[in-house]
């Protein structure tokens, strides 16, 4: 890949990091404990509120697990490591990298079928 492309790259997912942080921290209120006192809150409204406070902290850990993905794919960026796979260490097709260039292995090893 072009250090052109790299730089492009890089400025995109710090990007994606800034956003998945905001929106970390402008749903927190949603992942708060649910208030348990049935004067204030009937029961279902509670189950309802139980749910989406269930939904949010589950998105909550699927935008933490995709910083992390993020965090790597900068680490093997800067280490020159980005494009190959962390497994085998053959080159990862381009038309995966398009895809999804957090992927961290190429389909061979992603698919467990051997070599």
């Amino acid at each position: 890949m072009k250090e052109t492309d790299l730089v492009a790259l890089r400025q995109a997912l710090k990007q994606r990091l800034d956003d998945l942080r905001q929106s970390i921290d402008s749903t927190a209120d949603s992942r708060k404990p649910v208030e348990l006192d049935q004067s204030s809150v009937g029961r279902l409204s509670r189950m309802d509120a139980m749910q989406m406070q269930a939904m949010a902290q589950a998105a909550e850990r699927m935008r933490g697990q995709e910083i992390e993905r993020i965090k790597a794919t900068l680490r093997r960026i800067d280490d020159g490591d980005f494009g190959y796979c962390i497994t085998c260490g053959e080159e990862i097709a381009p038309k995966r990298l398009a895809i999804d260039p957090t992927i961290p292995t190429c389909i061979r090893c992603a698919s467990g079928t051997d070599r």
